[in-house]
């Protein structure tokens, strides 16, 4: 299924002499500005009348005629999959993901997905790309996703997480001790042997993590992180470059760590843990129409605490 979208916007002589795609991002601000620019490539979005190219100069008073079609996104099913809806409005809503809950329907996944789920929950949430969703979390890793309803608001969104305006603090449980907190500044790319991981490497995108250390343990830290950038597994490559890998971390983490004389409930659940240790646990952006400053917070799921306790009791023991 498809609609089309039509619009018609004069250019003020307040953006003569901007660019063609930098004055279309905002006299169409409902539109991603590679959305923009894809429509002006194809002509779709038209200058008087004529095709130009993104990056050619306007002069003021020019009339920008907007006609281009939108695919409905109908290659997935809407599937009846239970929600944990943290905030719903009539444009966005907050979702706390579950462990093993794949983000998007990819090859291996291609059902069972919060997709899948977005579908059932808001049928109309197909007109918008990728049902709405802004930013990813990893299949195991639990926590706060912000999910758009429509169009405008997606834009939005995703115009604030480009700007690094919305802040996105992790929990973590990780092997070994940092002396304190820190801040990773180390670029991320794609793994040169293994395109399934991820790696710090010099042909990589810019990448930085902010941690500070919550408590302590014997050979264990838990560690609270606040991303700038939002690179793939940035959170699980960065530790684990610091020589911190996060305790469950298939990928990146090593084999698990026992404190010298651990309990075998402590032993056992460090060996066993069935997932990356990390938690969405904090997400404070701007509410995509009303400007207000939004923040939410969800306590840490049950695995993690009881991770916690296991450790904190491993402390106490061992005093």
């Amino acid at each position: 299924m498809s609609r089309i979208v039509e619009d018609t916007q004069r250019v003020p002589a307040s953006l003569a002499g901007a660019r063609l795609d930098q004055a279309a991002a905002e006299l169409f601000s409902d539109y991603s500005r590679e959305r923009l620019k894809a429509w002006i490539n194809s002509g779709e979005l038209t200058v008087d009348g004529a095709q130009f190219k993104p990056k050619a100069k306007l002069h003021g008073y020019e009339v920008l005629a907007l006609q281009a079609t939108i695919e409905e996104d109908t290659r997935f099913e809407a599937q009846n999959i239970p929600l944990d809806i943290v905030y719903e409005d009539d444009i966005m809503m907050v979702i706390n993901k579950a462990a093993g809950m794949v983000v998007h329907p990819a090859a291996g996944n291609p059902d069972g997905t919060l997709l899948n789920a977005l579908l059932y929950h808001h049928p109309a949430i197909a007109q918008v790309p990728r049902a709405g969703i802004v930013h990813r979390l990893d299949k195991d890793t639990t926590g706060l996703m912000m999910v758009a309803k429509t169009l405008p608001a997606q834009t939005a969104l995703v115009d604030q997480m480009q700007a690094r305006s919305v802040s996105r603090q992790y929990d973590a449980v990780v092997i070994g001790k940092p002396v304190s907190g820190s801040t990773i500044d180390a670029p991320i790319g794609r793994h040169p042997k293994d395109r399934k991981r991820q790696a710090v490497t010099t042909a990589g995108k810019q990448a930085i993590t902010h941690f500070r250390v919550v408590e302590r343990f014997r050979a264990h830290t838990h560690v609270r992180c606040k991303l700038e950038t939002g690179r793939t597994h940035q959170i699980r490559v960065h530790m684990a470059h610091a020589r911190y890998p996060l305790v469950g971390d298939p990928m990146y983490g090593g084999r698990a760590k026992l404190p010298p004389g651990a309990a075998e409930p402590l032993k056992e659940i460090l060996r066993e843990f069935p997932r990356q240790a990390l938690h969405a646990r904090k997400l404070i952006f701007k509410h995509p129409a009303s400007g207000e400053s939004l923040t939410f917070q969800v306590d840490l799921p049950d695995d993690l605490l009881m991770l916690l306790d296991y450790l904190r009791e491993d402390n106490e023991t061992m005093r």
